[in-house]
């Protein structure tokens, strides 16, 4: 029996959002076109408007697909600090796992990120989904510093917000200078200068 239009939809969504981030990955977002997306995920324009806008809204459903995904493997690892321990080391070990998938995303990302700059309206939207991530960071840093026993002293949402902006900081670094360049090692120092032992 034929599936109906409503058990279809997550197929087609999926098969439309796989081709999209390999397109994306290869080519780059601003040279893949939706005739690209939908001749790779063997759909028709049609199927994907029916699912997504634009190009933009396919882009934020991997973003968010992305975020979720990079929260739960950093929530197991901030789980696993314990006192005495560097609350961040652990968390970049997990990263660190991920690093040709973490470059690979942060070529797209931000290339979608200057393409957002250029138009207000899109850059509020991602400012959304990215908020939403920076939120999710900031729990996951507050979990691991409790493990860890210590304490920000600035607030967590800004200590969340500087290491974020580190590590994209370091892996463009890491692009432009090879793979022999490491300035990772800086993370931990950031947050030796931004907390405190919790008093007893």
């Amino acid at each position: 029996m034929p599936k109906s239009p409503t058990k279809r939809r997550p197929i087609t969504r999926s098969a439309l959002t796989e081709s999209a981030w390999a397109l994306f990955t290869e080519k780059g977002f601003h040279t893949t076109s939706i005739s690209d997306i939908v001749e790779r995920a063997g759909l028709t324009r049609g199927a994907f408007y029916s699912n997504y806008r634009d190009k933009e809204e396919i882009f934020l459903a991997l973003y968010d697909a992305h975020a979720d995904q990079l929260l739960t493997e950093l929530r197991e690892a901030a789980a696993q600090v314990e006192p005495g321990d560097n609350p961040v080391v652990g968390i970049q070990s997990r990263l660190v796992g991920r690093t040709e998938e973490e470059r690979r995303w942060f070529l797209v990302s931000m290339e979608f990120t200057l393409h957002a700059a250029r138009h207000p309206d899109l850059a509020r939207q991602l400012a959304v989904h990215e908020n939403r991530l920076n939120q999710g960071l900031t729990e996951v840093l507050g979990q691991a510093l409790t493990g860890a026993g210590l304490r920000p002293t600035i607030p967590l949402e800004d200590l969340a917000r500087l290491l974020t902006a580190l590590f994209e900081g370091l892996t463009a670094q890491e692009l432009t200078n090879g793979p022999d360049y490491d300035g990772h090692h800086l993370t931990p120092h950031v947050i030796s200068a931004l907390t405190e032992p919790v008093a007893g």
